[in-house]
């Protein structure tokens, strides 16, 4: 019924906290809310609207879906793999961090299977950097994240999926890549 934020806490984090706090926030902008996009690249002048329009989406869509059926995976767009790299790091990548990356890798999934255009990849770099946040992670660790993705909750029956963009705001699903599709898309973001 009510969500309650305090945006001086917010303000009293270190700033690798606020970057990637605001990775959730960029993501709510990719999947429901342009706007949100525009308002990023002044976050901390812009952050009560930037925080309430994120929590509106998630509230939104939580509301619409509160068992966790399909709607809600929406809210994962960029974690398949950002849960992989937390994991492969030892949980020294942040959340944020970790789906920042993961952002960048499903845009770039998206862009060759099914034709998100390179304005909007482009767009999710741009923005991510600007954030101070990671975009890229290392090319070696790629065949233990695609094990780690294998046990997402995603995956049904086998099938790994990922939430993805046809453009901003509105969402598909990818399902069934193949390795080499995974592979190619990693490795435009491997460092």
């Amino acid at each position: 019924k009510k969500v309650i934020v305090d945006l001086s806490f917010i303000k009293s984090l270190s700033q690798r906290d606020i970057s990637a706090g605001l990775a959730e926030v960029v993501k709510t902008g990719f999947i429901a809310d342009r706007k949100i996009l525009k308002l990023i690249d002044k976050p901390l002048e812009n952050l009560e609207e930037l925080v309430y329009r994120s929590v509106k989406v998630k509230g939104n869509v939580v509301s619409k879906d509160f068992r966790e059926g399909k709607l809600r995976e929406i809210l994962n767009y960029g974690h398949t793999l950002g849960h992989a790299i937390e994991k492969h790091s030892n949980y020294s990548v942040r959340h944020g961090e970790a789906v920042a990356i993961g952002m960048c890798f499903v845009a770039e999934l998206a862009a060759a299977k099914i034709g998100l255009s390179q304005d909007v990849v482009q767009s999710h770099y741009k923005i991510l950097k600007a954030l101070n946040l990671p975009t890229s992670y290392k090319k070696e660790a790629w065949s233990d994240l695609l094990g780690t993705m294998g046990l997402d909750k995603k995956v049904k029956s086998g099938v790994l999926r990922f939430v993805a963009i046809e453009s901003v705001g509105k969402c598909v699903r990818i399902e069934s890549p193949t390795i080499d599709e995974l592979q190619a898309a990693y490795e435009r973001i491997a460092q």
